[in-house]
Order: structure tokens, then sequence, then C-alpha cells
């Protein structure tokens, strides 16, 4: 191992360790390069610039592959080599153009057959990325774009770090895929930027739906020591890196913890995160635990000993969880949002859309606000709201510039595209300028009946070919449309709460809908930057009909007998990222009624629904919560209104759970009997992508796979456990 200096502890723990067998995982792997050049800077220092780099458009970014680290190991020892004979007097590294690196290729973990194989890819790493830290000279990473995983722990390794104030997201995802930061970065970040900061990149943000940071955020954590503008990002980079070694500029560090915080601070911490996870998520899923068992070890330092320990720790966890069954259901997760997602099934061809040129809302309310900004923003085409009167037509105007105002003003667009939108947006109360839309969206009050009469009136006036839509989140589509002269064109297209955030849409068809609407509503989602599965037109579509199930199982246990907390505490297993009454809560209790009556008039001998939902629904606050959003308890309107309606026999936490599973299970059995769907794959999507069903569960049918719910309701399993590595 010419050119690694022996004494570092990291280079000597890893120099015996034969690598080899990791050849075999590197034959289809995109290799990406680490080619070195020489910068001159001002001072007349030389800088090794290595820029990273597969060869590909930024549409597939750089990946650190079995092959790749050798390369870069390669690369690493030539560079300590002509440090150590004064050639050189700083290393850098960036990526190429909009990329750093977006970490290890996760199709080859995923092949990985063996704990020793996944120990060896861990190892390998660290070995490499270690050498960061210590090739004699200082090192710079100038991360300029994308930085995720793997990617960010090379910015980790390095003695100073860059930021492009535009680069697409920094963050540690492995806990959302179930896995550790395994090179690096739960030992490394603690000890950069503070054990809180530390516990909100590598667990909380996770398992917060993938939440990524910006640079800013990143650079205001520490995680970074300077943030240029992308137009010059390189060269003042380097001219920073030429200040910091000819010591004009002296980097502090002020979240870099002290003596107190890790005494202190960083047990408490740990302990109130662990509750936190414990209340929000139960203990069955692994990585989150793992991860905070390394960030508190983390505290025992950041010396190149202690680095050491810490990598150790770190191969030893994630060769555990690699060839475990939750890594193996998140890739299959990750597969559905990454593949089937991009490539929806019965999409029809994109060539029979309309072109979309402008489009209309029927609403200005909260709902149709939010359309229209997302339309807005996206499609950056005309978009027109209108409602009953102008006054509740400006009060959608004024909402949609506030945000458009929030947006300039978070530098998520410039001034000119903030004008632009703005100019995009009309509202009025003259339906007679539908005429010029193509594609019109209703989201007007949940009725069948109302919902009909908008429809009756904007059909008269809209083009013949124009498309129409529906955001129906539980009505028969088909019905919406009977009165229609032309139902071909009608089309469901249900967005989910928040309507800017959620990834999902569900295109309802109906027996009537055209390819061509169909493709167009596609096309549409595409455009908005969603991922569209295709349903058919049932009751409750896909979400809706089986978190109706959950939300209807939650109740039954209610009416019962069994108290609010143990009922919430009894679905905690699950992993969603809410509890039943939370969600309702969040929907709204007159939503969550409104969707419970549907289903339980559709199915009355599968679905629970209580006329004293109404009731609650008319209140101004049903549950009370604490500040983090955890139901607490029934404020005192609400208990007046339970108030003889509950019974006298609790059901325990584990029963709940059971009918919870059974009715999951055998509604999505049925799902597939009458072809909602074509295959489970979509409804895991669904769950995925619009009710926040975990990575690490693979979805829902994994998860009841493994819970044998599949077997107790129909005799046999969603899958083929070879296919998702799941086990009993």
């Amino acid at each position: 191992m010419s050119g690694a200096d022996m004494t570092d502890p990291i280079s000597a723990q890893y120099a015996d360790v034969d690598f080899t067998p990791l050849d075999a995982f590197a034959a289809d792997e995109v290799v990406t390069h680490s080619p070195v050049q020489d910068v001159r800077l001002s001072s007349g220092k030389t800088l090794a610039l290595i820029t990273l780099d597969n060869g590909r458009d930024h549409r597939r970014p750089n990946t650190l592959g079995p092959a790749t680290l050798a390369e870069l190991h390669q690369t690493l020892t030539g560079l300590a080599q002509r440090a150590a004979s004064g050639q050189i007097q700083a290393v850098g590294i960036t990526g190429k153009q909009y990329i750093l690196a977006a970490g290890a290729d996760l199709s080859d973990i995923s092949r990985l057959d063996s704990k020793a194989n996944a120990k060896l890819i861990a190892q390998r790493g660290h070995q490499v990325l270690g050498m960061l830290g210590a090739l004699g000279v200082p090192t710079f990473a100038f991360v300029n774009g994308l930085a995720l995983g793997g990617g960010l722990e090379i910015a980790l390794n390095s003695s100073y770090r860059t930021v492009d104030a535009s680069a697409a997201a920094i963050a540690l995802p492995e806990v959302f895929l179930g896995i550790i930061p395994g090179w690096g970065g739960a030992c490394l970040l603690p000890n950069l930027i503070g054990i809180e900061n530390a516990l909100e990149v590598v667990v909380s943000n996770p398992l917060k739906q993938n939440r990524m940071l910006r640079p800013q955020q990143a650079f205001d954590y520490g995680i970074f020591d300077a943030i240029f503008g992308a137009a010059n990002f390189l060269e003042d980079s380097l001219r920073w890196a030429d200040q910091v070694l000819g010591g004009q500029i002296t980097v502090e560090r002020k979240n870099e913890p002290g003596r107190i915080e890790r005494t202190v601070k960083w047990p408490a911490a740990i302990k109130i995160a662990r509750g936190m996870l414990q209340a929000r998520i139960g203990t069955v899923p692994r990585s989150p635990y793992a991860a905070l068992e390394l960030l508190e070890k983390a505290r025992s330092g950041n010396s190149r000993k202690d680095k050491a320990a810490g990598f150790a720790r770190e191969d030893e966890e994630l060769s555990e969880l690699v060839v475990g069954d939750q890594f193996a259901a998140s890739m299959y997760a990750f597969d559905l949002v990454q593949k089937r997602a991009k490539r929806p099934v019965g999409a029809p061809d994109k060539a029979l859309a309309r072109k979309v040129t402008m489009v209309g809302v029927i609403g200005a309310g909260l709902m149709a606000s939010q359309f229209a900004l997302l339309f807005v923003r996206k499609l950056q085409v005309p978009v027109l709201i209108t409602d009953l009167d102008q006054a509740r037509v400006d009060k959608g105007l004024a909402y949609i510039g506030d945000e458009i105002d929030k947006l300039a003003a978070k530098g998520r667009i410039d001034s000119d595209t903030a004008n632009k939108l703005r100019g995009l947006i009309h509202g009025t109360t003259d339906k007679s300028e539908y005429a010029d839309c193509d594609f019109v969206i209703e989201a007007v009050f949940e009725e069948v009946g109302v919902k009909q009469q908008v429809f009756g009136e904007i059909e008269q006036i809209i083009a013949e070919d124009a498309i129409l839509a529906t955001n129906t989140s539980s009505l028969s589509v088909a019905e919406i449309g009977s009165k229609l002269a032309h139902p071909e064109r009608l089309i469901g297209f249900h967005f989910f709460n928040p309507v800017a955030v959620m990834p999902l849409i569900e295109i309802v068809a109906t027996p009537q809908s055209t390819d061509a609407a169909l493709s167009t509503a596609f096309v549409v989602a595409r455009g908005l930057g969603k991922s569209a599965v295709r349903t058919a037109d049932a009751p409750g579509f896909v979400v809706n009909r089986l978190l109706a199930g959950v939300m209807g199982e939650a109740a039954r246990a209610l009416y019962e007998g069994t108290p609010l907390l143990t009922v919430e505490k009894a679905f905690a297993p699950l992993g969603l990222p809410m509890t039943p009454f939370q969600l309702i809560d969040l929907v709204g209790w007159k939503v969550a009624a409104h969707v419970q009556d549907t289903m339980a008039h559709a199915f009355p001998d599968r679905f629970f629904a209580s006329a004293n939902f109404h009731e609650l629904a008319d209140l101004p606050q049903v549950v009370e919560k604490d500040k983090n959003g955890r139901v607490t308890g029934w404020t005192k309107a609400a208990q007046k209104v339970l108030k003889g309606a509950v019974g006298t026999s609790p059901v325990a936490e584990d029963e709940i759970l059971r009918r919870v599973q059974d009715h999951l299970a055998r509604e999505m059995h049925l799902m597939l009997t009458e072809g909602v769907v074509p295959e489970v794959e979509d409804i895991d999507l669904c769950l995925i992508l619009g009710a926040g069903w975990p990575f690490i569960d693979g979805g829902a049918s994994p998860y009841l796979d493994r819970e044998g719910a599949s077997e107790r309701v129909s005799g046999a399993p969603f899958h083929d456990p070879k296919i998702v590595g799941i086990g009993g």
C-alpha cells in the first residue's frame, strides 16, 4: 500500500484487508473516474484537483462502486507520494457539472451476498475516503452539486469544505433506506456540527420522507466552511483555499462540540431522540436505532484514533443491516420509486396527449389555490381561477401572490421568475374565460351533485377536445361525469395533501375515458413533478380505500372502549408518519367522515363508520396535541360528544394491530381481484408516495407478508420471499 501513512490509525486498520472479492460485483458498474489536474494558485502553491466524473450526463449521477473506489484509492495513493515529495501543497476534490456524488450505487450494494462482502464494501469506503485525512497536505472538498450519502462523506473526510449555493441537495439519507451512513458520516458529522444538528441530519430528516438540506442550511449547520454562488464557484473556492493555506483565512467552526456539550448535552440529546423515536415509530425499524447508537459512541472525540474506532463500528453495523430483511425491503421500495413510478403502468402513448397551453381551476379556496400555484410554477402557462364571488377570487389570488413572494424570499425562484408567475395567474367570476383552457380541474365541495353541476356549466364553454379533471378523493368519477355530453374526456386527478409536497397523483380511468384524456393527465402529472399511478374507478381508489380501513379500525377500537392513546400506540409498528388520529386531524374530520361514509356505504360488511365523526367534525378542535404534533387526548368538547357512545370492552394493542394488518391484506387482495390496479407493486407505490409508508417495510405488501397477514386472509403471500428478501 505504497503512499499510505502506516502510522495513521485508519490506514493501518485497513492495510491487510483483501478487497479482491468485491471485484465480482464491479462487472456492470458505471465507473466514476478520478482524473487529476494541477492548479497553480495565486500564491504559487500547487493544488492537485480531482474531478469525479462517470462520463455520463447529469441524469446519471456519479456513484461510488467497488471499481470507482479502487481507482480513487490509486489516485489518492499517487497524490500522497507527490505530497511527500513536495510537488503539491494541497488536494481538492470536486465533481462533474451539478454533481459531486450520489453515494454508493444501491443496485450494487443490494447484490452483496454475504455479511463478509457487505463488511468489505464498508471497509473499502472507509479506507479510501479516510485517505483524504492522511495525504500529508490539507484536502479541500469543493461540493459543486448533489452530495448524498457517500458523496457528502467525501466532504466530511476532507480537511475543509465549500459548497455551491445552487447545489440540488445535501443529505445522509441512509436511514430512510434501512441502513446507516457507513463511510464516516455517523462518527464524523456530530464531531463537526454538534450532536443535535447531527441527529437532525442523520436520523430525523430521513424519517421525514427523506428530507434533504439546501446548501444554505448545510452551511448554517456548519457542514461547510464557505458557500459561493454557482457562476464562479470553483474559482472562488480555489481562491478561498489559497487564502486558507496562506493563513489569511482562519476557519472557525462555531458548532463544533466542546467539553460541556460532550459531557452534558450529548447524552441528554441521545436520550431525548431515543424516546421520540420509540413514541413515533416504535422499536421495529432497526436503522434509526443503529444510527443513534453510532452517534452516541461518536462522543469519544475526533482524533484519528477516535475516527478509526468509529469507522470500525460503522463497518460492523453496516454489514449487519445490508444483509437484513429491512434493507432488502427498502430496495424493493426504492426500485418502485426509481423505476416503476417513472414508467407508469397503463399510461397511454404520450404522443396522444393534448398540448396544455392554459389551465383552469374551478374554485379559489385553499386547495384550489394550491393547485393553481403548482400549475403555474411547474408548467409556467396561464392559469385561471374562478369562484362564486370576487371576494373569494381575490382571497385566492392573494394567497398565491404571498406564496410566490415566499419562494422568492427563500431564493427558490429569482425576481424575474416571480414576476412572470404573478403575470400568468388570473382570477375572475366570469366562467366564459374557460373557453381558452385545455385542462380544467375542479376543487369544489366533495359532493357528487355539486361536481356534476360545475362540470355541466363548464362543458358548455370549453373546447371539444379540452380535458376535464376531478380531484375527488373517493367519489365515483363515472357518476360525476354521468350527466356530461362527453364523459369520455373526464378523468380523476387525485392530489394528496399538502399538494406541493406529496409526490403522488392517482389518475382514475372510467370505462369511458379516452386514451387522449388519460395520456394528457399523465403528461401533465409529470410536468408537475409528480408520480402518477393509474387506477380503476373504484370507491376510494387505492390510498384512501386503504387508509379508510386503517382509520376505521382505529375508530372501531375506540368505540369498543379502548383509550385513545392505547389506540394510537397500537399503530406504531406500522411505521407510518402519522398515527390514525393525527392523520384524521390533518386531513380534517369532515373529510375523514366523508371518506369513511363513502367506504362504509360501498362495503358495509368491511368498513366501520360512526355518526359521531360528523358531530366531531363540527367542532373547532377535536384532539389535543403536544408541540411535536403528537395526540395527547380529546378536547372537552369532543369528550362531551363521545360520552355515552363509547363501549366498555377495550381491545389490546396487539389485537388492534392484527385487525389492521388483516384488513389491509384482505382489501389489497380484493383490489387486485377487482382490477383496481394491475399488480400489488402499484398498491405499494401508491402507499409509499401517497401515505408515506416506510421504505424499510418495502411498502405494505412485504410488511404484511412478514407479519403473516397475507397468508391469514388469503392463504398465500403477495411475494416470493426470494424476490424481496423478506423473512418470516
